[in-house]
């Protein structure tokens, strides 16, 4: 008899192991809603986009390596 590839065996254990869950559906749920709003959420209010007005590679370049040069100057 033959046998499976790899991860065709890997892919068949962790959906025989996801559809025997019953409190782990909950707890993946409970992560996968904290990740959105860690990455998403969090991100629209906390992390403006500070280099989107500058039009090419090389003007936020200057303007990133001239903030930290500032920065390392001024204590």
């Amino acid at each position: 008899m033959k046998r499976e590839p790899i991860y065709i065996r890997i892919y068949h254990f962790y959906l025989e192991g996801f559809r025997g869950m019953k409190l782990g559906k909950t707890l993946w749920l409970i992560i996968l809603v904290k990740l959105f709003i860690m990455f998403f959420i969090l991100k629209l209010f906390f992390f403006p986009n500070y280099l989107g007005r500058f039009d090419g590679d090389s003007a936020k370049g200057e303007h990133v390596s001239g903030e930290l040069i500032n920065r390392a100057i001024t204590p």
